[in-house]
This record gives C-alpha cells, structure tokens and sequence, in this order.
C-alpha cells in the first residue's frame, strides 16, 4: 500500500513528528545548556560585588575570574530585615547553595522590588502595617562584607525602576558604614546612550567618598542632581537626556529613589555596629580600670610581705 504524500493526513502526521522531534531537541540542548547558563549568572553577580567594592585589584575583575576569588574577599553573607536586623548569616567557610534564601547571594532584590512597590502603594513606607507587610512577603535586604588588608567594605544590593524597565545596583560602604567607596549599576532596557549610561565609570565615579548621613549621624539619602549644577557631599551628577532612569524627576523611579529606599534600611544595620563599637568603650575602660586597681592590691599586698 503506497503511502498518499499529497493527502492531509500525510501532512499532519509529519508535522506532528516534526514538532515532537524539534521540541525534543530543542529542550534536550535548553536543559544541557542550563547549569552553565546558571554559572554564568552567578558568575556575573560575584563579578558585580567584587567590582562595587571600589578596590584597584578587583575593578577589572572578569566573570570567569570572579568565582575563583569571590570567597578571598567576601568573607560574610548576611540577610537583614527592614529594621536592620540580621535574619541570617553565612561565611566564606559556607557553600552558596541555589535556593537557600537565609543566604544573602541567593536574595532575589528583582522579584522582591514588585511586591515592594504594591506594598508602597498600599501602605505608609515606615508604618506598622508596611514592615508587616514586608515581612509576610519575605522581603529582605542582602549585604556582604569584604575584608582585605585590614580593612573592610560593606557591599549592600537592591533594585528599582528606570524609564523602561528594571535598574539595579550595587553600593559599597567603607568601615564606618556610611561613606561610599564604590558602585556598580545596572538595567535590563533603558534606552542606549542615555538611561544606559549608568553603567558608564564617569556615572559611577561620582558617588565615591559622598555620605549618607549628616552632621548628626542621621540618614541621609543620596541626591542625583542634574549636570552643570553645584555638589554637596551628599549628591552626584546625573545624567543629560535621562532624567527619569537617574532622577525619576519626582516618579517612583529611577536611581535616585532606588537608593532612598533601599539604603535607609542599611543604614540602620550600620548604625547598630557603630553604636556596640561606642558601648564597648565604657566597658574596656571598667576593665582597664578592675585591672589597674587588681594591679595596685597585688603591689600593696607584696610591700606588705616584705
């Protein structure tokens, strides 16, 4: 019985076979090609956080070498609440484990943003109903920690909205948790050779050694202003031709807003970390003193002897 290859049934059977074996195929090479697809991604993240930091030997670090010296340099992982308050911590001794969310690598800043912003629009930012809110959504804020010759870094991590579609960024904080020693910023769709470049080192460069806080140690946000105006130490230069993407000319977007709301919550960690280094203080000094006054007993007790 010869086979009819002008008839309809023909037709749809080769098609069906066709579709089966292309999709077979084509999900075949997706699912080979997935966990390099996922090295790479997590690659490019450790990249960012070892770039942000703002030290020479890491500016230039590539996504291939960032895995290899990601763990030299980040030696804490830690997970915080609204509050500032540390939920988790992982170290340099701890694998990043995919999908472990009391690890701050693995903090999905992107995904959070959107239940953030219903959230906002729901509810005063800083009220009772909010922090509520975030916290039954899971919302938290990843920061990792960077030691190196001494010194330390605090890399904080968050995301918001440009013009177009999702900005995100990576700002590094030296020891005293509120001078900026590096960033990294990043989007998905903002238009090229404008809202793109935020990117760019001359953006970037600016936010170096501005503060977050004023004279009295209280939070300040940081300002992007437009070019060609004045700068306090608390404002950089934004960009010509992208008003919204860096400033979000009063929107809920764009670089400006992304960082007020995001570095309000960082600042409450490092303000706790400045306050315990005060109040230890007071307690070095009473036991300076229990051993001073130990000292003077001992003396005593030995003349007494002779």
């Amino acid at each position: 019985m010869s086979i009819n290859k002008e008839g309809n049934v023909y037709t749809l059977i080769f098609a069906i076979v066709m579709v089966v074996v292309v999709g077979g195929l084509l999900a075949f090479i997706a699912s080979s090609l997935k966990p390099l697809q996922e090295a790479n991604v997590k690659n490019e993240k450790m990249q960012n956080i070892l770039q942000a930091i703002g030290l020479e030997e890491t500016a230039e670090v590539t996504r291939d070498e960032a895995g290899a010296i990601f763990n030299d340099y980040i030696t804490e992982r830690i997970v915080l609440d609204y509050e500032g308050n540390v939920i988790s911590t992982k170290t340099n001794q701890d694998s990043i484990v995919p999908k472990d969310m009391t690890d701050a690598f693995n903090v999905e800043v992107r995904k959070y943003y959107n239940n953030l912003m219903r959230i906002e629009k729901k509810y005063e930012e800083g009220s009772e109903e909010f922090k509520a809110a975030l916290k039954e959504k899971e919302i938290t804020y990843p920061l990792f920690v960077c030691e190196k010759d001494g010194k330390k870094y605090f890399v904080t991590y968050f995301s918001g909205k440009g013009l177009w579609d999702d900005i995100w960024g990576y700002i590094a904080f030296k020891e005293d948790g509120k001078t900026i020693n590096g960033t990294v910023f990043d989007h998905k769709g903002e238009t090229p050779g404008l809202g793109s470049k935020i990117t760019t080192e001359i953006f970037n460069r600016d936010f170096v050694n501005k503060v977050i806080t004023n004279e009295n140690n209280e939070y300040r946000p940081i300002r992007v202003i437009k070019p060609g105006k004045d700068r306090e130490e608390y404002e950089v230069r934004g960009i010509s031709g992208a008003t919204f993407t860096a400033i979000g000319d009063g929107a809920n977007m764009g670089v400006e807003r992304m960082m007020e709301r995001s570095l309000v919550v960082y600042q409450k960690y490092f303000s706790s970390l400045n306050s315990n280094s005060i109040n230890k203080v007071p307690e070095l000094i009473d036991t300076l003193s229990i051993d001073t006054m130990q000292m003077q007993i001992d003396t005593t007790a030995v003349l007494a002897i002779k």
